[in-house]
């Protein structure tokens, strides 16, 4: 077993390397060069569109925008906001908290070319429900199914490690350490709620979700803001601690790139997974009309994931200034800085955020995961039975040890992101022209809506 876990830990290093972060970065890159930096001149329009209750709501879909949204939301508000800022200060220092957010700002074009793809291709079961995601895409646009199958066999086998139960472990842990529950008791009702959200499908995700997420984000951000505004002295120091540091000797040292950058870059893409090709099978299944307007939507969960979420992590972690000396890491950093500033209130917050956080990217993953599993089968018959092995495994996370488990489901969502890079360059001239359809469709709304002003 020691064996197993060494290999898999050079494997998880290998695939999360310097190549895969310079490939998402760069494709993030290429992609806003493409689409005229689309994140900096729509990202307002794209916020009020997203929180629009009656947007498209007669169009054909299985969820609203918002639901598709907080769908997203779910799966990548997780624990890499509270573990993952933490673990990039520590192996990076402060300021791999730019680099998280540089990074945040390029996915942004990245998550909206995905989910104008997942809506382009997407495909409607007899049942009338909608399938999509870069495994369609790279089937039907692409034309290279084989990359397809890949995608679906690792996202299908990822779903049970790194969006279940490395995520039912998490939470029955904290709550075990803050509370002193039993991680079976913890594991039981995690168990069940997650069944009774799961069974019930993508519209019973939808509607769970949709009031969950902003419940769960309002309250950690509400936590972080009071930390804030109680300690509005000391942010200065920490946005010139976090800038010095970013571009310091040490950000390019260490060969290809420095650990400053990389922790930075890979804990970022770990927040909001833009580039690995899991949020689009959500946007697939919004009611849209466009590719182009779900596009917009989606490139909103990036915005509101990293570069405002795990930036009240990273403010509180480097406020704190807690982070030197190794003696504490992880999710014990996170709390221990919102104990400095809040008491013994703090951890507690901490283990409330986390368990929402994890418990939602639990809900979030059971979608992408049938989504995968179905296409691999190619029929929706058997998704029953994936639910049914999926909440089996949440029980089974809660009390099992996971490290192999760990490993190796980082190691298949670190290689979802190949196909779905290769499917993103390739179809790269589709968004472009879909981009102008929607931009051309937002003029024409804009003009219409000045005549009747």
């Amino acid at each position: 077993m020691e064996a197993l876990e060494k290999f898999l830990g050079d494997v998880s290093g290998l695939v999360w390397g310097p190549p895969l972060l310079i490939l998402l970065v760069g494709t993030g890159i290429y992609l806003t060069l493409r689409l005229g930096g689309i994140q900096f001149r729509l990202t307002g329009y794209s916020l009020k569109l997203a929180f629009s209750k009656n947007q498209d709501k007669n169009s054909e879909g299985d969820i609203s925008h918002f639901q598709s949204l907080m769908t997203a939301m779910a799966a990548t508000v997780g624990t890499g906001n509270i573990v993952g800022v933490a673990t990039a200060v520590v192996l990076g220092g402060p300021g791999a908290i730019f680099w998280m957010w540089l990074s945040a700002v390029f996915g942004m074009a990245t998550k909206y070319a995905e989910a104008v793809l997942a809506v382009k291709y997407r495909v409607q079961d007899a049942d009338g429900e909608m399938s999509g995601g870069p495994m369609y895409y790279l089937e039907r646009g692409l034309k290279q199914k084989w990359l397809g199958v890949l995608f679906a066999l690792f996202g299908a086998v990822a779903a049970f490690g790194i969006g279940n139960m490395v995520q039912s472990n998490s939470v029955s842990d904290v709550v075990n350490d803050t509370f002193g529950i039993s991680t079976w008791l913890t594991g039981i009702v995690l168990t069940v709620f997650t069944a009774l959200v799961i069974l019930g499908g993508i519209k019973s995700i939808g509607k769970v979700t949709s009031l969950f997420v902003p419940i769960m984000v309002a309250f950690y951000l509400a936590a972080g803001l009071i930390v804030m505004i109680l300690n509005f002295s000391l942010i200065p120091d920490a946005f010139a601690t976090i800038f010095t540091q970013a571009f310091g000797n040490d950000a390019i040292a260490g060969g290809v790139i420095g650990a400053i950058i990389r922790y930075g870059v890979a804990r970022g893409v770990f927040s909001n997974e833009a580039g690995l090709g899991s949020a689009p099978i959500a946007a697939a299944a919004a009611k849209t009309d466009m590719p182009g307007r779900q596009g917009l939507v989606s490139m909103t969960q990036v915005f509101l994931d990293t570069l405002i979420v795990c930036s009240i992590t990273g403010l509180t972690i480097v406020m704190a200034d807690l982070y030197e000396g190794g003696d504490l890491e992880g999710g014990a950093l996170t709390s221990a800085s919102f104990e400095h500033f809040l008491g013994g209130m703090g951890p507690i917050i901490v283990t409330i955020g986390l368990v929402f956080f994890a418990a939602s990217t639990i809900i979030g993953w059971s979608y992408y995961g049938e989504k995968c599993f179905q296409y691999l089968v190619g029929s929706k018959k058997l998704n029953v039975w994936y639910r049914v092995l999926f909440v089996i495994a949440v029980m089974i996370g809660s009390v099992a040890s996971l490290d192999v488990v760990w490993l190796f489901s980082d190691v298949m969502n670190g290689l979802m992101a190949f196909p779905n890079l290769i499917g993103l360059l390739g179809l790269s001239g589709v968004v472009v022209y879909e981009t102008k359809q929607i931009q051309k469709k937002i003029k024409e709304e804009k003009a219409a809506k000045g005549k009747t002003a």
